[in-house]
């Protein structure tokens, strides 16, 4: 049985990885950062069979320590501040734990494998916001990096230290430059839940109005569930190696309000929606597309969920949240 440990399991990532590892026959393990994590509860209902132990990725003995109890097969380094606009308010918070924190579990796997460098095989969750300004259309993995925000710097910081520890120490280190991907356990701060949940609150008559950002910012979307397929199929390759992953499409915010205003009847939704200045990014990245041709070659990967059905999916899962509020 091979063991795994996956950190930001709580996530949404995390969630769906740990149930696609165990309906591998993996044992899985998920890092928590304390004790009285709010989190917590929800890990153990989604998927009850996860070891828990904690850790802090700003803590590397704590990473040793959760090593030495999970001796894993795999680490999948998927904690990190994810929210993009939240990095402009902790910007320091954000470089030491989306990036220095990747760091810290190299080293500590280094250490931990100190016989065997590719004792351990290692995943980090790199992101398509390190494209930023983007360089080439659409993006793939030699593209120049130029990220346009605190999480996208931080995140450029562990991708090139997953591909430093890689070819210093030969470890099994791989990267995934994962676009956009969502789902309804996505975290109601990101606009494609915020959408979601709104479209699902107005057409119940629970609230009138949605304030958003730029509307014409453009993102490659997929599904989390389809990505995490991608994640593990990196780790089971002999080599290590940095793949791409994304569905290959770009829609506007736009779009997808046309969609998910659509699925519930309204067709006029502009009426709803309210563009607040306040969610404007410093500075915006207007248009994100991937080339995943390396990660279908090699992997044989594909994406199985349409952005239409990805869409629909998360207002029929906020509709029947919202339905349940009510009761």
């Amino acid at each position: 049985m091979k063991r795994a440990l996956i950190t930001g399991v709580t996530g949404q990532d995390g969630m769906y990885l740990s149930r696609l590892l165990l309906s591998k026959g993996y044992e899985v393990f998920g890092l928590v950062r304390g004790q009285n994590n709010p989190k917590l509860e929800v890990i153990r209902a989604w998927a009850p069979e996860v070891n828990i132990v904690t850790g802090d990725l700003l803590d590397p003995s704590s990473l040793l320590r959760a090593l030495n109890v999970s001796q894993p097969d795999e680490v999948y380094n998927l904690g990190a501040i994810s929210f993009v606009a939240y990095s402009w308010e902790n910007a320091q918070l954000t470089s030491q734990v989306t990036g220095l924190g990747v760091l810290n579990m190299l080293e500590a796997i280094r250490l931990y494998s100190r016989d065997d460098a590719s004792k351990v095989r290692f995943y980090q969750a790199s992101s398509s916001e390190m494209f930023g300004r983007v360089q080439e259309v659409p993006q793939r993995e030699t593209t120049l990096l130029w990220p346009r925000s605190p999480y996208g710097v931080a995140k450029v910081y562990g991708h090139y230290m997953t591909i430093n520890y890689r070819e210093s120490y030969g470890m099994h280190a791989s990267s995934g430059i994962l676009f956009n991907h969502e789902s309804p356990l996505r975290g109601p701060e990101f606009v494609t839940r915020k959408i979601s949940r709104a479209v699902a609150r107005i057409a119940l008559g629970l609230q009138n109005q949605i304030s958003l950002g730029n509307l014409d910012a453009k993102r490659d979307w997929g599904f989390a569930g389809d990505y995490v397929e991608a994640m593990w199929r990196m780790l089971q390759q002999d080599e290590a190696d940095d793949y791409v992953v994304s569905t290959g499409n770009t829609h506007a915010v736009r779009e997808y309000l046309d969609i998910a205003f659509t699925h519930v009847g309204i067709s006029d939704w502009e009426q709803h929606v309210f563009q607040d200045p306040q969610f404007f990014r410093p500075a915006e990245v207007d248009l994100l597309i991937g080339d995943s041709s390396k990660a279908r070659e090699k992997l044989g990967w594909e994406p199985t969920v349409s952005f239409r059905q990805l869409v629909e999916m998360m207002v029929d899962s906020d509709l029947e949240l919202e339905k349940q509020n009510v009761k």
